[in-house]
């Protein structure tokens, strides 16, 4: 098996089920990239505590890793049942207070993969950032 192509069908795979959730939750997505070890996301503020965008975000990738057959860590799981999770407990997160922190944050985003010596990443799901309307508070 060639790791490089089957590393790209299962970013792909977790893309497929990023691009789900926003649609059915409406989440803005500013950046994103897919590492075999992280994923990194700008997300803008939503009704949603980031807790719960997360979960989400890691339950679509999760379940469409399983519909494609492409779950990393399926062939451990103990036969009639699901395989573990492969991600992570928790999340890191960084609340971003002014346009020039956003324009960094997309910037790293983009740039991110690159610096693993991959290809930048686009994707569909993802929108430009044109910066924050007036009166826009971007957390509590």
């Amino acid at each position: 098996v060639d790791i490089g192509k089957s590393f790209i069908r299962v970013i792909q795979a977790i893309g497929r089920g990023f691009e789900e959730v926003i649609r059915k939750s409406g989440l803005t997505i500013w950046a994103c990239s897919i590492l075999p070890e992280h994923v990194h996301l700008v997300i803008a503020r939503h009704r949603f505590q980031v807790e719960q965008i997360v979960n989400l975000l890691k339950g679509g990738a999760t379940k469409r890793l399983n519909k494609e057959h492409l779950h990393p860590l399926a062939q451990f799981a103990a036969k009639d049942k699901r395989p573990r999770s492969p991600w992570a407990d928790g999340k890191w997160k960084v609340f971003l207070d002014t346009e020039n922190a956003i324009d960094q944050a997309i910037h790293y985003v983009e740039e991110n993969p690159e610096k693993e010596g991959r290809a930048r990443q686009y994707w569909p799901f993802v929108s430009p950032f044109h910066g924050l309307p007036p009166g826009w508070v971007t957390y509590h």
